[in-house]
């Protein structure tokens, strides 16, 4: 792969990494949000009106935020069955195909996102509930997790392309929790 793209290929995953890695520091504040509102409503008869709202919220952004490089590291579901009886070539082929439908996807996903979020934050859109916390925060990271996610696609379809497969082999802490 040319230098350049290499350079941009390389941020982009690196970014990913850091979103990826950063989400799933979420799991540190939603577990314990969950587990108090569990024992507030069943072992004190007192459930919180903020606990499994707080846990919705910041379940999405672990989601959307984790997808990018998972795309990276393979760890989206796929036809395994396939893709391991197949010869390399087809599978190559594949990814020429697969890397553009998902970019595709991820474009138009974020031409509907980014409208519906500003719309959120333009009317300071909250949940409506007791607690009601402002949401247009968390819209925001639909668009953002798709763009990521169109540029790893777009990176992973260059490393095809460019006979670069293996990348995720050459990076020395790959598929790590944290």
């Amino acid at each position: 792969m040319p230098r350049a793209l290499n350079a941009f290929a390389t941020a982009v995953t690196t970014i990913n990494r850091l979103f990826y890695k950063l989400a799933s520091l979420l799991m540190l504040v939603i577990v314990p949000v969950m587990l108090y509102a569990v024992v507030a409503r069943y072992g004190f008869g007192a459930p919180s009106s903020w606990g499994l709202e707080l846990a919705t919220l910041l379940f999405g952004p672990f989601f959307l935020l984790g997808g990018p490089y998972l795309l990276h590291i393979k760890g989206h579901v796929n036809l395994d069955l396939v893709r391991h009886s197949a010869p390399p070539w087809l599978n190559r082929a594949f990814d020429i195909v697969n890397f553009p439908i998902i970019g595709a996807f991820a474009l138009i996903l974020l031409y509907y996102a980014w409208p519906f979020a500003v719309q959120s934050w333009e009317l300071g859109e909250t949940s409506f509930t007791t607690w009601n916390p402002p949401i247009w925060p968390i819209k925001f990271v639909i668009p953002l997790a798709l763009a990521l996610l169109f540029l790893q696609a777009l990176v992973e379809w260059l490393r095809v392309l460019f006979g670069d497969p293996d990348a995720l082999e050459n990076e020395t802490n790959a598929p790590e929790a944290l």
